[in-house]
This record gives structure tokens, C-alpha cells and sequence, in this order.
């Protein structure tokens, strides 16, 4: 079961509250009047429940691009800033008033390991050219450490609000997107199969956005899986529908639907690839028996690949992933690479990735510099490739620029921790807990492939990271201490 509590009527009177705002912000500009409304909300109403503030929080972060843009409001910290110092002042302040220990924190490997990364970046403040920069990059992983350390100290039953706030900020962009997809708003150059837009959501770029769907589509569909046995069971026994259950199961299908239809509709060809491995690796891992789940997965490949070769999957998008992989393959040096709109976008990330691989021959061990990548790029950069675009469109080269091999090697070493722990969880005596182990096992894949094609902690998306490694702590520590009691 979903199992979402809100049987006190100021929980829910707050919860419908704070989806009104997220639904009104996400529709139209961001006048003055809402952010007051938000603000008092949060500061008055929200101690009651800090995982409330936590939802608002996930939902109107990925505003930042657009208040930034669209915005003549002239704020001294970005939305997901302020929203998230506004989440750490509530759980605070119900602390406080409940005279808990401030604190208490179970340094469980998750957190151990988002520390250790956030200490190993560190180091790059003493050869950067950009403090700021430097600092901007390493207060997100400050961040994550922190949501993680609040969820584990204290979340335990309510877990589940953790779900909850994921999937309703990721569907509340997903309806952004397909508004943009349909022609609500879009430029030229994101024009698609002649009439459409590629979706982008409240992120400003596809890319980034596909990566929000990929992110939380996972835990949509196994959220959905979850409910089966229980509405079978209900039927099968009590001869009627599960109401709970049933409930549960089309409001979590519908998000998965919308989510698929967005990321779709992102266009992304990196969001894409991470959604098809993720989905495969999900199969894998769906089965109590691995060679169940590998067999599975071998079966749903060969029926995808019988279906491309016999030409039943949309041409529109075969192409796409046919030209993108072959400009990939057959492209070495870019520097001498015949530039035409067809190959463009390829080889301009091509070119960003020669630029990092310079950035690494320079410094290999530290980098240039957490965060520096864009301010150093003038010195590595190729001809005809002036614009920086902000990082390198490959997450691992990116790192190996600005962190050296450490840094890399960290950054590595800090996911194997979060897969071996997600694998794990697939001994979870409880459904809907595996279910949703294996949902973050899809997240973490999804994170893996798409991150060799772009950034996705852009746009306040670690916070989004950090709540899912919470919710992995979570599960962790349950059971751990499941076993223990067996």
C-alpha cells in the first residue's frame, strides 16, 4: 500500500494547499502575491509536518530556471535555495519544540559515502580559478548530505511521503512539458516532426528535463506494480475492488503515463537510452531469482530488437538514434569533422568532450577546479566551438576535468556503495519496500547511462538525488534492522 496518512485535516488542508501554489506556479509567472502566500504557508502552517515543506520544496525547485529567465523578481538566493533552507528551518524548529536531540543522525554508508564525496571535492578550492564556481558545485553535494542526514534522523513509518513528493514534483513538470510539446510555448530551434516542440519543462532545456522524467519514471511504474498484489488478493478473497489499492494503482499508472509521454516528448536521445537500460535492469532485478530476471530482460530484448528490424518502431525516432549513434562512433577528432545541421548538436558535444579530456592532460590528478570547467573552457577549448554551455555533456569527463582522477574515482567509488546497498534491498520481506528498492535501482541506472551524455545536477535536481538516497537510507535501515531482530 501507498499508505499516505492523512487522516488530521491540517495535513490535508496543508497538502491541498501546497498543491494549488505548486499547480498555479507551474501555469503562469511568478507574481508577488504567491510567494508571499508560499512563504507563510511554509512558515506557519508547515512545522506541523516537515515532509509536507519537503513536497513544496521538490515541486517549485525546478522553478529556477524559469524565475531566473521569465522573472523580474529579484531574489537574493534561487527558489530551490530558499525553499530549501525553508525545509531545514521547519525540521528544525519541530525538533526544537519537540525537545529532540538536534543531532541525532544514524550515519548509515549512504551518508557516510555523500560525505566522504563532498570531502574529497573539497579539496579542489585551493586550485580554482573561480571560488565561487568551486563552491556553487560543492554546496550540492553539502546539500545532499544534509536531506539525507534530516530523512534518517527522522523518518521512519512516513517514508512513504518520500515517494509521494518525487512523483508529484516530477508529474507536475511532466504537464508543463506536454503543454510545451503541444505548441503552448516553445522557440524555433526546438521545432520537432514540423509542428511539435520538444518539451523542456520549467528547466529551460530538454535534455535536463527528459533527465527529471527518467529520474522519477522508475518509482512511478513500481509504485504501480506495487498495488497489484493487493488488488488480486482483494478480488480473489473478498469478491470486490480494493479501494486503496485500486486508488493507489491508477493515480500512480496515470504518473507513469504521463511521465513516459514527457520524456518522450523531451526528445532526448540520452534520456531515452537511460529510460531503455534502466527498464532492462528493473526486469533483472523484479524476480526473487536472478536467472529469472535475466531471462526476462533476454526475452523483452530480442522482442524489442525483432520489432526494430522488422521497421514497426516510429521511423521519427529510429532515425534519431541511428544518426546520433553513428556520428558518435565514426568521430574521433571533431576538429576536423564537416559541421552540418543534421550532425551538429553531436559533434558539438564531441567537442566538449575533447575540451574536458584537455582540461584532464592538464591537471590529471586534481583538475582544473570543482565548478570551473566553464571558466577554464577558453583556454582548452577547440575552433569553432566558442560557447562553454556550462559543463562538458559527460558527467565522468566533466569530473575528470575539474576533480582529477580523485575526484572521479570518488564520485565512482560513492555510487558502487548506492547500487551494492540498492541490490540488497531486494531481500526486503515487505512488497511494496522491494518494489520500491527496485525503483531506485532504475533511478540510479537511469543517473548512470544519461550522465554519459549530460549533467543532471542542474536546475536544483540534486535535491530531487538527495531525497531518492534518503529514501534509500531509509529502506537500508529497516532492513538491516529487520535482520537483526530475525
Amino acid at each position: 500500500m501507498f499508505g499516505l496518512q492523512t487522516s488530521n485535516p491540517l495535513a490535508t488542508t496543508i497538502l491541498i494547499a501546497g498543491l494549488v501554489l505548486s499547480a498555479a506556479t507551474l501555469t503562469a509567472p511568478m507574481p508577488l502575491l504567491v510567494i508571499a502566500t508560499l512563504a507563510i504557508t511554509c512558515f506557519v502552517l508547515l512545522p506541523v509536518s516537515p515532509l509536507i515543506a519537503l513536497v513544496i520544496t521538490l515541486t517549485l525547485a525546478p522553478l529556477r530556471t524559469l524565475v531566473s529567465t521569465e522573472s523580474s523578481l529579484s531574489l537574493p538566493l534561487d527558489i530551490g535555495q530558499i525553499l530549501l533552507l525553508v525545509y531545514l528551518g521547519v525540521w528544525l524548529a519541530q525538533r526544537m519544540w519537540r525537545r529532540e536531540t538536534l543531532l541525532q543522525a544514524r550515519a548509515g554508508p549512504v551518508l557516510l559515502a555523500a560525505l566522504g564525496v563532498s570531502a574529497i571535492f573539497s579539496i579542489g578550492a585551493w586550485n580554482s580559478q573561480s571560488l565561487a564556481g568551486w563552491l556553487a558545485e560543492w554546496l550540492k553535494w553539502v546539500a545532499i548530505a544534509l536531506i539525507i542526514w534530516t530523512l534518517t534522523a527522522s523518518v521512519d513509518g512516513s517514508w512513504r511521503w518520500l515517494v509521494f513528493a518525487i512523483l508529484v514534483s516530477a508529474f507536475a513538470n511532466a504537464l508543463v512539458g506536454l503543454y510545451i510539446f503541444a505548441g503552448g510555448s516553445g522557440a524555433d530551434h526546438l521545432v520537432i516532426l514540423g509542428k511539435y516542440f520538444r518539451a523542456f519543462g520549467t528547466f529551460g532545456q530538454p535534455n535536463p528535463f527528459g533527465g527529471f522524467m527518467g529520474i522519477a519514471l522508475p518509482l512511478a511504474l513500481m509504485t504501480a506494480w506495487a498495488q497489484l498484489a493487493g488488488i488480486w488478493q482483494g478480488v480473489r478473497s473478498e469478491r470486490r475492488l480494493p479501494l486503496l489499492p485500486a486508488l493507489v494503482f491508477s493515480s500512480s499508472g496515470m504518473a507513469s503515463l504521463i511521465l513516459a509521454a514527457a520524456l518522450v516528448a523531451s526528445w532526448s536521445r540520452g534520456a531515452w537510452l537511460g529510460t531503455a537500460v534502466a527498464v532492462m535492469c528493473m526486469l533483472i532485478a523484479l524476480p526473487r531469482r536472478l536467472s529469472h530476471g535475466l531471462a526476462l530482460a533476454a526475452a523483452i530484448a530480442v522482442l524489442l530488437a525483432g520489432t526494430w528490424s522488422i521497421g514497426l518502431l516510429p521511423r521519427s525516432i529510429v532515425l534519431r538514434l541511428t544518426t546520433a549513434a553513428t556520428d558518435l562512433i565514426t568521430a574521433s577528432d571533431v576538429r576536423g569533422v564537416e559541421i552540418t545541421p543534421v550532425n551538429y548538436a553531436v559533434i558539438e558535444r564531441l567537442a566538449h568532450w575533447q575540451a574536458a579530456l584537455y582540461m584532464a592532460e592538464h591537471a590529471p590528478f586534481i583538475g582544473v577546479g570543482l565548478g570551473n570547467y566553464e571558466v577554464v573552457y577558453d583556454d582548452f577549448r577547440l575552433i569553432n566551438w566558442d560557447e562553454p554551455l556550462g559543463h562538458a555533456h559527460n558527467l565522468y569527463l566533466n569530473k575528470l576535468a575539474e576533480t582529477g582522477l580523485i575526484g572521479l574515482i570518488a564520485y565512482l567509488s560513492f555510487w558502487v556503495v548506492v547500487f551494492r546497498m540498492t541490490w540488497s534491498l531486494r531481500r526486503q520481506p515487505d512488497s511494496f519496500s522491494r518494489c520500491i528498492a527496485i525503483g531506485l535501482l532504475g533511478s540510479w541506472v537511469y543517473v548512470a547511462v544519461h550522465s554519459i551524455f549530460d549533467n543532471l545536477y542542474v536546475n536544483n535536481l540534486f535535491l530531487h538525488i538527495g531525497v531518492l538516497l534518503g529514501l534509500l537510507a531509509i529502506l537500508y535501515r529497516r532492513l538491516t534492522q529487520a535482520l537483526e531482530l530475525d
